[in-house]
């Protein structure tokens, strides 16, 4: 904690008075380098004798809390790289460069809620040697279509809309219960702490997945026995508490 603490100490200091509006909602410093380590665990790519950390994440915010990072998103973004350059050095993950963070808006996103999205390295582009220093990365031929869109690639994120409130959910997945330690918290006393998840699969797209809750998972009134492939606009309860999905 006490990394964090100073982490959170050097991102109040940036911008006095400015800064500190922004952190008044529910989008905290701390929050957000714990989403943002947990992307970074959760996307390691092993080689054969390597293990590759994704280097560009997104930081998707509702437009209420985009407009209060106006003037520091530099300086945030800054902080926020060398706190993952910290994380992947202490866990001997390895970065083809330093990490780059980017703040996007997401429409569906209401006040203190935010999604992180990350590129991820596939096995099939990490390379067999490092490159000597001096060697530029390759670059596409001009006719190419990707120009330079370093997230074009990924899979869509998606949204899980219950108890009022909507959720971004990465490819990564996102865990959903009734702990504080989940990526989407419920209040409802008959959800599981840890009742379910919902991750993008390379061969089956977006799955929901029951983690052995008490009360089980529903998806357009069928009962989920272990995991069931959704489509956009499933209905899925989880217990008594009813959500909307909606891939983007």
């Amino acid at each position: 904690m006490s990394v964090l603490r100073n982490l959170e100490q050097r991102l109040s200091g940036l911008v006095e008075g400015t800064f500190g509006r922004v952190f008044r909602t529910e989008v905290g410093p701390v929050e957000i380098s714990r989403r943002l380590t947990r992307e970074m665990d959760q996307n390691v790519k092993v080689s054969l004798s390597r293990s590759y950390a994704p280097n560009e994440y997104v930081i998707w915010l509702s437009p209420e809390d985009r407009v209060r990072y106006e003037g520091v998103e530099d300086q945030v973004a800054d902080e926020l790289a060398g706190h993952l350059l910290e994380h992947a050095r202490s866990e001997r993950l390895t970065l083809v460069s330093r990490p780059v963070i980017e703040f996007g808006v997401d429409e569906a996103l209401g006040l203190g809620e935010f999604g992180i999205e990350t590129r991820v390295v596939r096995l099939d582009q990490i390379p067999a040697e490092e490159p000597p220093p001096e060697e530029p990365p390759p670059v596409a031929p001009p006719d190419s279509a990707q120009v330079r869109e370093p997230l074009a690639a990924m899979p869509s994120r998606a949204i899980f809309e219950a108890e009022g409130r909507r959720f971004t959910i990465s490819p990564a997945g996102a865990v959903i219960g009734r702990s504080s330690s989940c990526d989407v918290v419920l209040a409802n006393p008959d959800v599981s702490r840890q009742h379910a998840q919902i991750l993008c699969d390379d061969v089956q797209g977006w799955i929901v997945e029951d983690l052995g809750s008490t009360n089980g998972v529903v998806v357009n009134g069928g009962r989920v026995d272990g995991s069931l492939r959704l489509s956009n606009g499933d209905q899925i309860k989880l217990g008594p508490v009813s959500g909307h999905f909606e891939a983007r």
